[in-house]
């Protein structure tokens, strides 16, 4: 199998009695190494090369052994799974030349563990839950991280207090619940599925760009002009293979930033960012790369940053108060999967943000902007 540049699997051969399926380990490699602001779906692509006499569903469940019949029926009625690109039925009778995409979940990984680790809760109904994750928390169990993670917590969660459960879309694997992800040292609001009809129908608009999200970065740098539109096209670092980069070739992919300024202090600024598309790393590649790298990210050429750089007078200049990327997932609107209202959810920003804000408030504002199009609440400089 092999994974083509959109990010799917695409088992080749003849998909025949004795065709390949999909890999669990290798759709599991896909998902352990899919980055958190890539929000591309993984997904399973079959080429009918031979003639077959088969519903779609039981197709699938040859094919994709580690999902339940039940299961992959759910994902067909959720139109998570196209024929020819369009949505079919279950029933659907495949034939020679069809082909057949699949959005898959993770496949089977150990039992999740319940750990009593805090959450900031800042919504939940019987559908959904939605949270503030707070920076160097881990989303979901993976081969190195089994234990610590917003998933372990979440189930202490509904074990202990709400009393509900994650979807059974991921009721016994890597991501149970999970429709989108933060890197482990952003911060911010995030939603999880209670119901697997919240899930597939939430999923689906996050696939389609149908939900609203926006961002806050405090970048090194007084950032000029105050809005723009960042369009450059990233990819893969050349050498290095954990970075993203600005690729003018082949190998990258149309990628679009806008940015607008918030407020402005001697040597840094608080921008809102609104993403037009979702690569990996794209806020912190593309401000990096004109000349504004998020605080505290070093890998980006950001710097970690002590107390004092802010205000020198604190009693505690001397430690470190940004190690991590400045960077908070601040708002996110969508229609309810079940209610069909629309929906938005704004998480304040985590202490450490939070108190570098108010220190550069304090000692070295210079401007503050109500940029056209900015719908974030920062509160005002005391």
């Amino acid at each position: 199998m092999t994974q083509p540049s959109d990010g799917a699997l695409d088992p080749e051969g003849d998909t025949d009695e004795e065709a390949l399926s999909a890999d669990p380990a290798e759709l599991f490699e896909l998902y352990e190494n899919q980055t958190a602001d890539d929000e591309t779906p993984v997904t399973a692509v079959f080429e009918v090369t031979k003639s077959v006499d088969l519903r779609l569903d039981r197709y699938l469940a040859r094919r994709v052994p580690f999902l339940s019949r039940t299961q992959l029926q759910r994902l067909i009625e959720e139109q998570a799974v196209t024929v020819n690109g369009r949505a079919p039925k279950a029933s659907t009778k495949l034939r020679r030349g069809d082909r057949v995409v699949a959005t898959l979940p993770p496949p089977p990984t150990n039992t999740l563990a319940a750990e009593n680790i805090p959450l900031d809760i800042l919504y939940e109904d019987e559908h959904l839950i939605i949270i503030n994750k707070q920076p160097g928390l881990i989303v979901h169990p993976a081969r190195a991280h089994k234990s610590g993670t917003l998933i372990n917590a979440l189930a202490w969660h509904f074990l202990h207090n709400s009393g509900g459960t994650l979807s059974t879309v991921g009721g016994d694997i890597a991501r149970p619940g999970v429709v989108h992800r933060l890197d482990k040292f952003t911060s911010g609001v995030m939603v999880c599925a209670k119901s697997d009809t919240a899930h597939w129908r939430i999923s689906r608009q996050f696939e389609l760009r149908q939900t609203q999200k926006r961002y806050l970065c405090l970048v090194e740098g007084e950032v000029e002009p105050f809005a723009d539109v960042i369009d450059l096209p990233l990819g893969k670092h050349p050498t290095l293979k954990e970075k993203a980069a600005v690729r003018h070739d082949e190998f990258g992919k149309p990628s679009q930033t806008v940015y607008r300024v918030r407020e402005v202090y001697e040597g840094y600024s608080l921008v809102e960012i609104e993403l037009r598309t979702g690569r990996t790393h794209q806020i912190r590649v593309h401000m990096s790369h004109i000349g504004y790298p998020l605080v505290g990210d070093d890998v980006y050429g950001g710097k970690h940053v002590r107390v004092g750089e802010f205000d020198e007078t604190q009693p505690d200049a001397q430690d470190f108060l940004l190690t991590r990327q400045a960077l908070h997932a601040a708002y996110l609107g969508f229609e309810h999967p079940i209610t069909g209202k629309k929906v938005s959810f704004q998480a304040p920003m985590w202490g450490d943000l939070q108190r570098a804000v108010d220190l550069l408030r304090k000692k070295s504002l210079k401007q503050v902007l109500e940029a056209t199009g900015s719908i974030l609440e920062i509160g005002s400089p005391k």
